[in-house]
């Protein structure tokens, strides 16, 4: 997420300070470790540094009620030196101006009284936010006004709250003393310098009555200049590009709950990280943790389904939305210069003829019973539309014991936080086929599953995007697993279905140890056969189908051919170890449809799914 909450407990001063506090692993720069000589601080100097904090500290409390706060930084980013500033000046406890630019982006946000303006300078344009902040649909809690923003830009579930209601008790020379006890304080000979940690260099001056401070670590430095003084900027800031009119309340609630997401994302604490797991049942539905995965079971009607689902989920379901609509949608808004909830629900307009009647009544189901918009949990529900990913079947003479077995590799996104809403469901709907689907909580479709007919699906994305004439590639898949009993029925199904964009498929059935590739665009379905040499493939492995991309196909090919007819269920996980797997891992799984048996690997905060451990899970067992 690279917009920056603002206020008067800025979370971009509370980072400042943070890295102060926090980053003694990193190296100072060996030039200032040359030109000073330091001293660890006594109790007579740490209040020098207090009283130069001060002013900071100020701000960062939210005790300063009026300010302007510059940033200028040069930091490494992508093994390169990047250029950011940003400027936050907040007015009253309704108004202030933030303005961010890099090289690749801008973007600024100014709020007054009446109305909310978001300006994308680098695309010429602005979305002007009026009228009620209270609009059904929308969290009337989550607002950009300056006064108490904290609570409501920082949950439990970040780490970062600690820090937050820290900072708001007691002054400088408190923090100060409390750092002191963490990492060692150093004053430098000049008697404004100072090392922290070991690393990180902090320098005061005041200039034409500003103060600043200049902070360096490594090769990154930042120096941040503070005025007490505030000027609002004049209104031709956001008239002067073609803007865009949208509800006061969107734009608001998306970049509150999106900084939101952000912080738990970046910086997540124990409530995600090591969750409380508790068991539930609700009617048509129950909620199982097997070895810490979530697991949950649903069954009955379309609309029963749905509410089972949102009693059950509808914590992870709101972390799930959030992620997609509200830090992804603000990051693509900014990089685009499209409001990203109008993109998606212009793709969804031309998705919806083609989706089937008894899943949107599922979707709305859900929807009603969380708590969200029916509309916009549609339109969520046709979101994974570019996946990049690997998958593949081995069987017959390539398996030490000629089962099949079939991988797929999901690799996406990681960085939005969806591992926090994996869920892998086992679903039941009447009159249809039961089946696993390896997903994520208020996601209704499926880019992973088997049936109890031991058909097994895996999907790769492609080119394409913007071709949205056609079945949602999830709904494609979902309504694979709850209808076909055979492969070629599968391949009938994608045949004779209108598609979307370009993507790519691995289709197996145990039953009958078949499998087959398949690209597929609004066009044209090609199927490759097992053994089938394809140029975009390479030359055919007998017995086996595999599908990836660049040097991870070069990869898993290798892995097959050299390990071809010893391949195991341990085998098989191995092939989709890294680098197979990319580091946006999101999930592994690994299908054995002949027995009805599934292994399910997760990403975590920090390990993509292939280094986390797989849970193994019975189809039979599960199922009513």
């Amino acid at each position: 997420m690279r917009c920056t909450p603002i206020g008067s407990r800025s979370a971009f001063g509370i980072a400042v300070a943070l890295a102060i506090v926090f980053c003694g692993h990193a190296w100072l720069s060996p030039s200032l470790r040359a030109e000073t000589i330091a001293v660890k601080a006594d109790i007579a100097s740490r209040g020098r540094l207090a009283e130069q904090l001060t002013p900071f500290y100020e701000v960062w409390s939210g005790k300063a009620e009026r300010f302007t706060l510059s940033v200028d930084a040069t930091v490494q980013l992508d093994n390169k030196p990047q250029s950011i500033t940003a400027t936050i000046a907040r007015h009253d406890n309704e108004s202030f101006d933030f303005i961010v630019a890099h090289p690749d982006y801008a973007v600024e946000v100014y709020r007054r009284a009446e109305i909310t303006a978001m300006v994308l300078p680098k695309h010429n344009r602005s979305f002007i936010g009026t009228g009620s902040l209270a609009l059904d649909g929308f969290h009337a809690d989550d607002h950009l006004a300056p006064q108490g923003i904290s609570s409501r830009l920082c949950s439990q579930a970040s780490q970062i709250t600690g820090f937050v209601n820290m900072l708001s008790m007691g002054d400088a020379g408190s923090m100060i003393s409390l750092v002191s006890s963490l990492i060692e304080i150093e004053q430098l000979d000049d008697n404004r310098s100072w090392r922290l940690g070991g690393t990180v260099g902090v320098t005061f001056e005041t200039v034409d009555a500003k103060q600043r401070m200049m902070l360096s670590m490594g090769d990154n430095v930042a120096t941040v200049t503070l005025a007490a003084k505030t000027k609002p900027a004049d209104a031709i800031a956001w008239t002067k590009y073609e803007q865009v009119s949208l509800p006061r309340a969107e734009i608001e609630e998306q970049f509150s709950r999106g900084i939101r997401r952000a912080w738990e994302i970046l910086w997540p604490s124990a409530t995600l990280t090591n969750p409380s797991l508790v068991a539930k049942r609700v009617e048509h539905g129950e909620l199982r943790f097997v070895d810490g995965q979530r697991l949950v079971l649903l069954s009955g009607t379309p609309q029963q389904v749905g509410i089972a689902h949102g009693e059950l989920l509808k914590e992870e379901s709101q972390k799930c939305i959030d992620s997609v609509l509200n830090t992804f949608g603000s990051v693509q808004t900014i990089n685009s210069g499209r409001w990203f909830r109008h993109d998606l629900a212009n793709a969804y307009a031309r998705l919806k003829p083609h989706i089937p009647a008894d899943h949107i009544i599922e979707t709305r189901a859900l929807a009603a019973t969380i708590g969200q918009s029916p509309e916009m949990m549609e339109q969520l529900n046709v979101f994974p539309e570019l996946f990049h990913c690997s998958g593949f079947a081995v069987f017959n003479t390539a398996t030490v014991d000629g089962k099949l077995y079939h991988g797929r590799v999901l690799d996406y996104m990681t960085t939005i936080g969806l591992q926090d809403a994996a869920t892998t469901f086992v679903v039941s709907i009447d009159n249809k086929i039961p089946f696993a689907n390896i997903g994520y909580a208020g996601f209704t479709g499926s880019v992973s599953g088997m049936n109890a007919n031991a058909i097994s699906l895996g999907e790769m994305g492609g080119r394409g995007e913007g071709q949205w004439d056609g079945v949602p590639m999830a709904t494609l898949m979902r309504r694979a697993l709850e209808e076909c009993s055979t492969l070629d029925q599968v391949k009938e199904l994608w045949s004779t279905s209108p598609r979307t964009c370009e993507y790519y498929y691995v289709f197996a059935d145990g039953k009958t140890n078949e499998a087959v590739g398949v690209a597929a665009t609004p066009e044209q379905v090609e199927f490759v056969a097992p053994g089938q040499s394809d140029p975009r493939l390479g030359e055919g492995i007998t017995d086996a189908v595999v599908m990836s991309a660049g040097s991870r196909l070069e990869e898993l090919r290798k892995r097959v051919t050299d390990h071809h007819g010893k391949i195991d269920v341990d085998k098989a996980m191995w092939l989709m170890s890294r680098p197979v797997a990319m580091s946006s891992n999101l999930h592994n799984v690994l299908f054995v449809p002949a027995d009805g048996v599934f292994y399910v690997a997760n990403a975590s905060h920090d390990q993509p799914a292939a280094d986390r451990p797989y849970v193994k899970y019975d189809l039979r067992q599960l199922l009513p």
